[in-house]
Protein backbone atom coordinates (compact mmCIF):
# COMPACT_ATOMS: atom_id res chain seq x y z
CA UNK A 1 0.00 0.00 0.00
CA UNK A 2 1.21 3.38 -0.84
CA UNK A 3 -0.09 6.36 0.92
CA UNK A 4 -0.08 10.13 -0.09
CA UNK A 5 -0.88 13.77 1.56
CA UNK A 6 -0.80 16.73 -0.01
CA UNK A 7 -0.56 20.20 1.15
CA UNK A 8 -0.83 23.31 -1.05
CA UNK A 9 1.20 25.77 0.82
CA UNK A 10 1.68 29.54 0.11
CA UNK A 11 4.28 31.88 2.05
CA UNK A 12 0.61 33.30 3.97
CA UNK A 13 -0.11 30.08 5.42
CA UNK A 14 2.99 27.74 5.18
CA UNK A 15 3.19 25.35 8.15
CA UNK A 16 -0.62 25.21 8.01
CA UNK A 17 -2.02 21.70 7.28
CA UNK A 18 -5.63 22.99 6.43
CA UNK A 19 -7.23 21.11 3.09
CA UNK A 20 -4.80 18.57 3.11
CA UNK A 21 -5.53 16.02 0.50
CA UNK A 22 -5.32 12.28 0.70
CA UNK A 23 -5.12 9.50 -1.58
CA UNK A 24 -3.55 5.59 -1.52
CA UNK A 25 -3.51 2.74 -3.40
CA UNK A 26 -2.33 -0.83 -3.10
CA UNK A 27 0.86 -2.08 -3.92
CA UNK A 28 -0.53 -4.38 -7.18
CA UNK A 29 1.57 -4.28 -10.60
CA UNK A 30 0.19 -1.25 -12.45
CA UNK A 31 -1.35 0.75 -9.97
CA UNK A 32 -0.89 4.09 -10.49
CA UNK A 33 -1.41 7.41 -8.43
CA UNK A 34 -1.17 11.21 -10.06
CA UNK A 35 -0.20 14.71 -8.73
CA UNK A 36 -1.41 17.70 -10.79
CA UNK A 37 -3.84 20.57 -12.38
CA UNK A 38 -6.18 17.78 -13.86
CA UNK A 39 -8.72 16.61 -11.58
CA UNK A 40 -9.97 14.15 -14.52
CA UNK A 41 -6.25 11.97 -13.79
CA UNK A 42 -4.68 13.06 -10.64
CA UNK A 43 -6.34 11.77 -7.52
CA UNK A 44 -4.48 14.76 -5.61
CA UNK A 45 -5.02 17.85 -7.36
CA UNK A 46 -3.63 21.28 -6.47
CA UNK A 47 -4.89 24.76 -7.25
CA UNK A 48 -6.07 25.10 -11.19
CA UNK A 49 -4.06 28.53 -11.21
CA UNK A 50 -1.02 26.96 -9.67
CA UNK A 51 0.75 26.81 -13.51
CA UNK A 52 3.88 25.60 -12.52
CA UNK A 53 2.51 22.20 -11.53
CA UNK A 54 1.48 20.23 -14.95
CA UNK A 55 -1.80 19.21 -15.80
CA UNK A 56 0.21 15.66 -14.77
CA UNK A 57 3.26 16.42 -12.63
CA UNK A 58 4.17 13.61 -10.46
CA UNK A 59 3.25 9.99 -11.30
CA UNK A 60 3.65 7.28 -8.85
CA UNK A 61 3.65 3.47 -10.02
CA UNK A 62 4.28 0.08 -9.04
CA UNK A 63 6.25 -2.07 -10.52
CA UNK A 64 5.77 -5.61 -10.73
CA UNK A 65 7.75 -6.52 -7.14
CA UNK A 66 5.27 -4.56 -5.20
CA UNK A 67 7.78 -1.69 -5.24
CA UNK A 68 6.64 1.87 -6.19
CA UNK A 69 8.42 4.54 -7.47
CA UNK A 70 7.58 8.15 -8.66
CA UNK A 71 8.00 9.89 -11.46
CA UNK A 72 8.49 13.71 -13.08
CA UNK A 73 6.71 13.86 -15.76
CA UNK A 74 7.70 15.61 -18.43
CA UNK A 75 5.41 19.09 -19.23
CA UNK A 76 4.40 21.06 -22.51
CA UNK A 77 7.02 23.37 -21.63
CA UNK A 78 10.82 22.48 -22.42
CA UNK A 79 12.59 24.48 -19.11
CA UNK A 80 9.99 23.46 -15.85
CA UNK A 81 9.00 26.64 -13.94
CA UNK A 82 9.67 24.17 -10.58
CA UNK A 83 11.81 22.24 -8.63
CA UNK A 84 11.09 18.73 -7.57
CA UNK A 85 12.64 17.53 -4.15
CA UNK A 86 12.86 14.22 -2.59
CA UNK A 87 13.58 13.63 1.19
CA UNK A 88 13.84 10.33 3.25
CA UNK A 89 15.44 9.88 6.44
CA UNK A 90 16.64 13.02 6.08
CA UNK A 91 18.40 12.95 3.09
CA UNK A 92 17.63 15.91 0.41
CA UNK A 93 17.91 14.63 -3.26
CA UNK A 94 16.56 16.59 -6.60
CA UNK A 95 14.56 14.69 -8.61
CA UNK A 96 15.19 15.96 -12.54
CA UNK A 97 13.00 16.47 -14.98
CA UNK A 98 11.86 13.59 -16.77
CA UNK A 99 13.43 11.74 -13.95
CA UNK A 100 11.97 8.48 -12.20
CA UNK A 101 13.25 7.59 -8.84
CA UNK A 102 12.36 4.49 -6.39
CA UNK A 103 10.35 4.89 -2.92
CA UNK A 104 12.24 3.10 0.13
CA UNK A 105 10.04 0.18 1.01
CA UNK A 106 8.54 0.45 4.69
CA UNK A 107 9.46 3.66 4.29
CA UNK A 108 8.25 7.20 4.34
CA UNK A 109 9.14 10.83 2.88
CA UNK A 110 8.30 13.47 1.46
CA UNK A 111 8.15 14.83 -2.47
CA UNK A 112 8.31 18.90 -2.60
CA UNK A 113 7.50 20.96 -5.87
CA UNK A 114 9.07 24.00 -5.64
CA UNK A 115 7.56 27.07 -7.53
CA UNK A 116 10.47 28.66 -8.98
CA UNK A 117 9.03 32.16 -9.14
CA UNK A 118 6.60 32.33 -6.00
CA UNK A 119 7.07 31.12 -2.43
CA UNK A 120 4.57 28.33 -3.19
CA UNK A 121 4.88 24.54 -2.84
CA UNK A 122 2.86 21.10 -3.56
CA UNK A 123 4.20 19.14 -0.74
CA UNK A 124 3.18 15.60 -0.99
CA UNK A 125 4.28 13.13 2.05
CA UNK A 126 4.33 9.59 1.36
CA UNK A 127 4.52 6.19 3.10
CA UNK A 128 5.11 2.88 1.40
CA UNK A 129 4.15 -0.03 3.32
CA UNK A 130 6.72 -2.50 3.71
Amino acid sequence: MLELTMAAVSAADEGATAGMLMADAPSEPGAVLRVGRDRSVCRLATPDDWLFVSRVHLEFQCAADGSWHVTWLRGSQADPSSEVRLTVAGQVQPIGYGQTVSLPRGGSGEIVVHDRTAPRSVNVGFYHEG
